[in-house]
């Protein structure tokens, strides 16, 4: 059966909008989650038939003007209105392109010179390629740090971990629906999104929303097993020659208990590396507590 990504994209946006947030007025019981077609038509200024074989996939090719159209009646964020015209075959995008699971050493070495500022390079199905040490302590409650989604839906870690685990649990499959706009194909993607339905509940529900949308700017909050709550902000940014690649740094705000706690977190990864070098065990550290080697030898 050929795939309609465009037209179920359009059907769970749809239902997304309730009738009060598109200013319709109406009564009694309503049989369809969120609008009818008919509304969605209306509002948009398309006819009825147009819109139903929009969303059947018996129409493939609406214009830019409708696409705007329909963006606005939905209520569309830029990533998802961008995702739109990418399933419309309409906005620009470069060719699908092996992905790069490698990262140049000239941005490892930058990583690597910021001892108190996490920060890690993601690709577009939320594979970690790179992190620093701080990113890995950040993230030493993971068994397996290769992927942020597996980290949300299937590390047990990941429900201690992250606050507010539902927030990072939509963004994770919103971010890999919008990977598949740039690549419906990519097997890598396809399979991880095979998987996870499989294994988590919520993944496949989450992922019958239809969300697509990038990395937002909101501060994220954590809950780590050595320095207590953190309350992260962070910058996303593109890598200039790795299509898809992305640099995060996360900082804590200046004089905040998380500033404390992540200069905690970069002691800790410091004395524990200075440890390794003399060939000597590390302290437990607990948060307030004392970090050093015990002079052991760890051969």
């Amino acid at each position: 059966m050929a795939r309609n990504d465009l037209g179920e994209f359009l059907a769970a946006r749809r239902a997304s909008i309730s009738p009060d947030d598109a200013g319709i007025r109406w009564s009694g019981v309503r049989r369809v989650a969120g609008l009818r077609r008919e509304e969605v038509s209306m509002l948009a200024g398309v006819s009825a038939d147009y819109y139903a074989r929009l969303e059947q996939g018996r129409e493939q090719n609406p214009s830019a003007s409708v696409l705007n159209a329909l963006s606005r009646t939905l209520d569309l964020a830029p990533d998802a209105r961008e995702h739109l015209y990418r399933l419309a075959g309409i906005a620009p995008a470069p060719a699908p392109s092996p992905v790069v699971e490698s990262v140049d050493p000239s941005l490892l070495r930058l990583m690597d010179a910021w001892p108190d500022t996490p920060a890690f390079v993601l690709n577009r199905r939320l594979d970690i390629l790179a992190l620093n040490p701080l990113a890995r302590a950040l993230y030493s409650a993971f068994e397996n740090r290769q992927n942020l989604a597996r980290m949300v839906f299937a590390d047990p870690a990941g429900a201690a971990f992250f606050e507010d685990w539902d927030r990072s649990a939509h963004a994770s499959v919103a971010n890999i629906r919008l990977a598949l706009g740039y690549d419906a194909h990519d097997s890598a993607t396809l399979a991880l999104v095979e998987e996870l339905q499989s294994s988590s509940r919520r993944f496949a529900e989450l992922w019958t929303k239809n969300d697509a949308r990038g990395k937002s700017h909101e501060a994220k909050a954590f809950i780590h097993p050595d320095v207590g709550h953190l309350t992260l902000e962070f910058n996303a940014f593109d890598v200039r020659g790795a299509t898809g690649q992305q640099l995060i740094v996360y900082r804590a705000e200046p004089g905040s208990s998380s500033d404390d706690a992540l200069k905690l977190l970069a002691t800790i990864v410091a004395t524990r590396q200075k440890c390794r070098e003399r060939g000597e065990m590390t302290l437990d550290v607990t948060p307030g507590g004392s970090q050093g080697c015990d002079g052991a030898s760890l051969s």
